[in-house]
């Protein structure tokens, strides 16, 4: 079959304004679609799969152009559609003639992008032109459009197909025109200088690739990404103290605490890991009770709810944990429940109701029937309940009101 020939089913999705303002998420399931349907056909015939890639790159920004992107879920998801595409087209075995049709489509695809949703296609430019002779053509075509822009004495022009030339003159080993090339812009951009970190690795300079993403540093710069960039360079190099000293930290990324604990744990696996934990803790002050379930998570009880009385925790999160550790750990199901009685009665919560409290109330009390604590839990939750005055204390008194006078 010609490749030009196959059929897609996705083409029919990507119509020109095919999507209104309000279909964000109908447009995110149809590039998974379109993605999973690509990558069925490139496993049969790489090279169909690769037209498919661009023909859908293609279709990207007239599909989407009057969608809601606020809410960054479609960007996204666009970024998702390029990652997965980017390979197949990468690994295909085009001949050259082929291969320039498709970096002439996408480049006008790009040129024409509204929003620079195919700017990851140019990140990889260099990649995607198959080959250090063909890299080396488009890095001679651009070079000299983009040293005119960051040489203009007035500032402010744009040239979108920066990181492409930057990236072509990586892949042909143009290495020190590509750092003289970033020595021109006024203001470093890490966007830019992470060509010359690359640029500096493959000539051997590790310690000044370090230097030169330190001083990438500035304003509206990302910093994490710097230290995880510079973090990863001296494990490479097998300095894994040096590396954690000074950022395994900041580098630490995740979407909850016990994440970025995780991450760090599994960068240095030669560490205590209660070490990280306190590391972490430390790094972090005014925010103890948020690594409340990660202490609990790695058996650290004392620690969790030592780490609950230094600054606020969820109740929910407390709760929760006195009731699964009811019967292995009463003694921290307890303190645990008590402590969510605690943050509930200054004011902490999100969308609590009394049910909550009467929650934490009874863990606390199964807690303490098994601890033969029953009378010294009424008393410490009487003054609990009663030393606040302001208006949660007086909700959560009122919550367990019934349940106090029973127990006298």
């Amino acid at each position: 079959m010609a490749v030009s020939k196959h059929k897609w089913a996705f083409l029919s999705r990507f119509r020109a304004g095919a999507y209104s303002w309000k279909a964000s998420r109908l447009a995110c399931q149809r590039l998974r679609e379109a993605v999973s349907e690509v990558k069925k056909v490139a496993r049969k015939d790489p090279l169909i799969g690769a037209e498919g890639a661009v023909r859908l790159m293609e279709k990207i920004w007239p599909a989407l152009e009057h969608v809601d992107s606020s809410s960054g879920a479609l960007g996204s998801a666009v970024n998702k559609t390029l990652d997965a595409l980017m390979p197949i087209l990468v690994n295909a075995s085009a001949d050259e003639k082929t291969r320039d049709k498709w970096l002439d489509r996408l480049w006008q695809a790009m040129e024409d992008d509204g929003v620079d949703y195919l700017s990851p296609v140019g990140d990889h430019w260099g990649e995607l032109c198959g080959s250090p002779e063909v890299a080396g053509r488009w890095a001679d075509e651009l070079v000299s459009t983009l040293r005119s822009c960051w040489s203009d004495p007035n500032p402010g022009g744009y040239f979108h197909g920066t990181t492409a030339c930057l990236s072509c003159l990586l892949t042909t080993g143009r290495y020190a025109e590509l750092l003289d090339l970033l020595e021109l812009p006024r203001y470093p951009s890490w966007h830019y200088r992470r060509y010359g970190v690359e640029a500096l690795l493959a000539l051997g300079r590790k310690a000044e690739a370090v230097q030169y993403a330190e001083a990438s540093r500035g304003l509206n710069q990302p910093d994490t990404v710097i230290d995880q960039t510079c973090e990863q360079i001296l494990i490479s190099s097998g300095l894994y103290d040096e590396a954690y000293r000074r950022y395994g930290l900041s580098a630490a990324v995740g979407n909850s605490y016990i994440a970025r604990f995780r991450s760090v744990a599994k960068r240095y696996p030669m560490k205590d890991k209660l070490q990280i934990l306190s590391d972490l803790i430390a790094a972090a002050p005014g925010e103890e009770g948020k690594w409340f379930a990660t202490a609990k998570e790695l058996g650290f009880y004392d620690l969790a709810l030592e780490l609950t009385n230094r600054s606020p925790c969820d109740p929910k999160t407390l709760t929760r944990a006195a009731r699964d550790y009811l019967d292995a750990e009463p003694a921290f199901a307890l303190g645990s429940a008590v402590a969510a009685l605690r943050w509930l009665s200054e004011g902490w919560g999100y969308e609590v109701t009394s049910v909550d409290v009467v929650e934490a109330y009874d863990r606390a009390m199964d807690a303490a029937v098994k601890l033969n604590r029953v009378d010294d839990l009424t008393k410490q939750i009487r003054q609990l309940v009663e030393a606040s005055d302001n208006a949660a204390g007086r909700f959560v008194r009122e919550a367990v009101q019934g349940r106090l006078s029973v127990s006298v």
